[in-house]
This record gives C-alpha cells, structure tokens and sequence, in this order.
C-alpha cells in the first residue's frame, strides 16, 4: 500500500526571506516525510529553493502594496493554490501571508495552519488618525483570518503575543512562544574579537525603523568626541517599504564618511567575527535575527530597550539597551563597550553561552515539527479537510 505523503506549504513574502529564516525547517520537514511546497512573489532565491528540493509557487503578493485589487487577486490565487494542492498543513509567514493566508484557509478548509507573526510591524503603530484607522482595520483582519481553524500561532515575544491574542480571541492553546527562527551554531561559531581598532557593525534592511538614522548619528557623535572607532552598515534600501531609506540618504552618507556602506553581504557569520560589536537600534521588533547570530559569534550587542531586541539579549550580560530614536545615547553605550575591552569581551562570551542555551536552530526546528504533527492528528482536522 502506497504511503500518502502529507503536503506542507509555506507563504512567504520573499524568497530571500524564506531562505534565510524557513529554509533550515523546510528542509527537515522534507526529510521527516512531507512533500514540502513554497510560495513566494517572484525575486532572487526562488531556483535555490527548488534546488534544495521543495516545490516552488508565485503568488502575486506585494508587501506594501495599498492597493485593494491587489490584495483582492492575492486573496483569490492563495484560494486557487489552496485547492489545487489540498495540503495538510500551511505554514504563513508575516502580516500578509498570515491574513490572507488565513481567510483563504477559513475558505478552502485547509486541515491545519501556522500563523507565524514576527512582529506587529508599522501597520499596528498607533500615532495619528490614518494610522489608527489602519489598526483598527488590520485588527478586524486577524480576527476573521485566525478565526475557526485548527491552528497554532507562533509568536516571538510576549507583548506581540498578549496583543494579538486580545483583538484576535486567541486562546491560549492555540498559541506558541518560540523565541526567533533560531541560529545554526555550526555556522556562526565563536572567534576571539580580532585586533586593531574597534569596528561597529550594523546589518540591516536600510529602514528608518530599524534605526538606521540613529546608527549614523551615533557614528557622527563618536567621531566628534575623538572616540577611535569603525562604523559599519551592511545591507540595502527595500524600495517596497514605507520607511525605506533613499537613494539621496546614501548618497550623503557615502559624502559625510562617517560610516563605511557595505552593501548587501551575504557572508554575515565572517561580517560578525571581524567586528567587535554589533549594533540594532530598531524602533519595533519580533525577535531581531541579527541579535542571536551576533551573540552565537560572541559579539556583543547594542540594542533599543523595547519587545523583541530585549528579548533577545540579556541585558548588562549580552549587551546593553537604549531608549529608541536616541543616538546619544546609542553612542554613549557604543562608547562604553568601545572602550572596554574586557567588559565587551566578556559579554561576547555570555552571549555565545546564551544563544547555545535559548536560540540552537535544531531546537526550534523541533518545536515546529511537532507543532506541525499535532496539528495533523487533531480530532476534528479531517473534518476540516473534507469542506475543501
């Protein structure tokens, strides 16, 4: 008798995204028995995710985009892709995915869904009229998407957890606290920080609400007060953000020199060992990846003080916290650990030990393999299976 094997299907925003924070969980899902499918807009990394052997579906699904008839076809392709394949299980990623991921799995009857939410996101900051109506809407749509199917949340932190549970009527077995999408430890190893003069690394999309404006700041006050220092800004401008840093930002950092622009690098692991510390002072956060890759190479880290980047650190041991949109205080705790060895030495060893103990990739994988095969074996999941 021929083994029916159960589909599991990822919708992702992005196929880099999904490369750099799903694949490691896809591909032990494939190797546990699933016929593992990815969706995702069209982009870079789509021929490296069917080389890794997991089937491959465009969506047209634009992140930002405010446009209703766009919104209105993703809806109705995830509906069509939903049919066609009939998985067992689907696997949203992010504010889109997880809505209209959801109201197409409330649609097709789809047996099981994971709601990953990786953070609130600009969409439920509250600080003006267009953006409270915008929170309003975007609560009414997680109640409908995570309404009425078997299911698990997965969250990153508690407050992104405490919220969306109260506007969404999520009980509290229907949600999972995993704290980020974990680190390969083989990957990123521990080095001792290298010699010569202290390099400070940001590695980010170039958004204002990761802190950008405030890294460079910082750089700028640093110089100023003589503190001998390199700064460092690893990433790129995301044209399909609303908070997007621009062309003509880059280009006056590129004239004001106070930090070096590296681009887009993909090779983060040696970027961290050849830095002595790492740098986020985002404004919002789920469980900021960069944090537990930073510390699973012994650096320490200089983040904001809100949910997600505290939760990824251990305050005063890892790292140290500083109030958002604040460079002088950001450049007064860079100075700190800039100019203290042995305190920044040693914390980049606690971190090693704190990623080891909360952020191993194999642990987490572990939590969504049985999340997923809970979710395979509720008694009302075939049920569920037979409206599509």
């Amino acid at each position: 008798m021929t083994t029916i094997k159960k589909k599991l299907l990822f919708v992702v925003n992005q196929p880099a995204f999904f490369l750099t924070h799903r694949l490691p969980l896809a591909v032990a899902a494939l190797n546990a028995g699933y016929e593992v499918h990815v969706a995702t807009q069209s982009g870079p990394g789509v021929e490296q995710i069917r080389a890794a052997g997991l089937i491959h579906h465009l969506i047209p699904l634009q992140r930002s985009a405010r446009n209703p008839f766009a919104d209105l076809w993703l809806f109705c392709m995830l509906i069509r892709l939903f049919r066609q394949l009939r998985p067992s299980i689907v696997h949203l990623v992010t504010i889109k995915p997880v809505i209209y991921g959801g109201l197409a799995a409330r649609t097709t009857g789809v047996r099981g869904v994971v709601a990953a939410i990786s953070g609130i996101g600009y969409a439920l900051q509250r600080n003006g009229t267009l953006s409270n109506l915008l929170f309003g809407l975007v609560r009414l749509m997680y109640r409908l998407a995570l309404g009425s199917l078997n299911k698990r949340v997965i969250f990153q932190n508690t407050r992104d957890l405490e919220l969306i549970s109260e506007f969404a009527n999520l009980k509290a077995d229907e949600t999972v606290l995993i704290p980020g999408s974990g680190v390969d430890l083989s990957k990123y190893t521990y080095l001792p920080e290298p010699t010569g003069i202290v390099v400070v690394t940001m590695a980010s999309r170039l958004l204002k609400d990761k802190g950008v404006f405030e890294f460079v700041a910082a750089a700028k006050i640093m110089k100023d007060r003589g503190v001998e220092a390199k700064f460092r800004l690893a990433g790129v401008p995301d044209p399909d953000n609303l908070t997007s840093c621009t062309v003509a930002d880059l280009e006056q950092w590129r004239t004001d020199r106070y930090v070096e622009l590296l681009g887009y690098r993909s090779d983060i692991p040696e970027l961290f060992r050849g830095s002595h510390i790492v740098v986020l002072p985002s404004w919002y956060e789920g469980l900021p990846k960069v944090l537990i890759e930073a510390a699973a190479c012994g650096r320490p880290v200089v983040t904001t003080d809100i949910p997600g980047c505290r939760d990824a650190i251990q305050p005063n041991v890892t790292g140290l916290l500083v109030p958002t949109k604040d460079p002088m205080s950001l450049a007064n705790a860079i100075q700190n650990l800039a100019t203290n060895a042995k305190v920044r030495q040693t914390m980049g060893s606690a971190g090693r030990i704190w990623a080891e103990k909360q952020f191993d990739i194999q642990r987490v994988v572990a939590q969504h393999l049985e999340i997923y095969d809970v979710l395979s074996h509720l008694p009302n999941a075939e049920a569920l299976n037979t409206r599509q």
